[in-house]
């Protein structure tokens, strides 16, 4: 079933987004081209699957549909492909890139190999958001977050500056939980199988629609339990588990946060690099934002678990972004701190 909120949001996208590029001059650069899709993962994953699906739908909605081929390129957590659409892709509106979330605000954290600066990228959006949870086995002994505040739990990471070793010592630091993580587990999969063998108590970082993609059963049976979620907006399917910001009681906690989920904020973003031409952005935009609502997008996004949900428009990206980058000085000494591993929990 496709979900009215989904239509409705992007009908609003494709108001935002409606500033035209006449048809036939866009039909007359694109058509008989080839647009690069570059993808900042390796094949097979959530993002390399998404932009596959998108690439299938999406050359109806531009002007001349040209042929879209998607090219991996994967590294460094998404830096490396960051650092070609930015600084050495074509700059013709022929290369388009979907990056990893982290990868904006790599420059925000300090990251000296993310050479290039996110607010002159050229954003056109994000076909969704992302929740963030903390979950733990059904047979372990804690079932909120003040059983474990108390409770030591282990919880999986594959490395000390992981995505999932920074949310657990962003747990430990806003909420006062006392996370052990136990490193050595080379991905999620990895770490999921430690959990049901018993190794591991929990994982800090599942994203919903990871979980709900690849681990069904577990939501189905109540193999495991919800301690806490965390992203720009509650998970309706997650009913009363609540949110890191419910337990928030200053400013400078509630700025950490908001600097710290704003990855999950972005979703999936796609990107142009800075150059291309104003018209080939605008036109680009559009017909991203047409595709996010398009019902046969959304049926074969709905079959594969995409976790499709609420699209964001390139407006909200950059808006996204420049928020983050103007976080207090503070604040973001404070969320370097925790990037790097020197925060309880380590």
């Amino acid at each position: 079933m496709l979900r009215s909120s989904v239509i409705a949001a992007g009908l609003a996208i494709l108001v935002a987004s409606s500033t035209a590029v006449p048809a036939q001059q866009g039909a007359d650069f694109y058509k008989g081209k080839v647009v690069n899709l570059i993808v900042s993962s390796s094949a097979g994953g959530g993002y390399d699957l998404l932009a596959r699906t998108i690439a299938r739908h999406l050359p109806k909605q531009i002007p001349g549909a040209p042929t879209i081929v998607v090219r991996n390129m994967p590294g460094a957590g998404g830096i490396v492909a960051t650092n070609y659409l930015v600084n050495v892709a074509p700059k013709d509106g022929l290369t388009i890139g979907s990056v990893q979330n982290n990868t904006p605000f790599e420059p925000l954290l300090g990251t000296k190999e993310a050479d290039y600066d996110p607010k002159k990228i050229n954003w056109l959006g994000s076909p969704s958001y992302e929740t963030g949870l903390l979950i733990v086995w059904h047979s372990v002994d804690a079932n909120t977050v003040a059983d474990l505040r108390q409770k030591p739990v282990t919880v999986a990471i594959s490395g000390a500056n992981s995505t999932p070793a920074f949310y657990a010592r962003l747990l430990n630091e806003l909420l006062g939980l006392k996370l052990k993580t136990v490193l050595g587990y080379p991905g999620q999969t990895e770490s999921f199988m430690a959990m049901e063998r018993g190794e591991v108590d929990g994982y800090p970082s599942i994203f919903w629609s990871s979980l709900s993609a690849t681990k069904p059963d577990w939501v189905r049976d109540r193999k495991i339990k919800f301690i806490v979620q965390y992203g720009p907006e509650n998970e309706k399917e997650l009913g009363a588990t609540p949110n890191v910001r419910d337990f928030l009681k200053n400013d400078e906690d509630r700025l950490l946060l908001q600097a710290a989920i704003a990855p999950l904020a972005l979703g999936r973003p796609y990107l142009m690099p800075p150059g291309v031409a104003d018209d080939r952005v605008r036109l680009m935009r559009t017909a991203l934002a047409e595709t996010f609502v398009d019902p046969a997008f959304l049926q074969e996004a709905d079959r594969l678990k995409l976790g499709v949900n609420v699209p964001r428009t390139a407006e909200q990206t950059e808006k996204i972004v420049s928020h983050a980058y103007a976080t207090p000085a503070a604040v973001v000494a404070r969320l370097r701190r925790i990037a790097n591993g020197d925060a309880a929990g380590k």
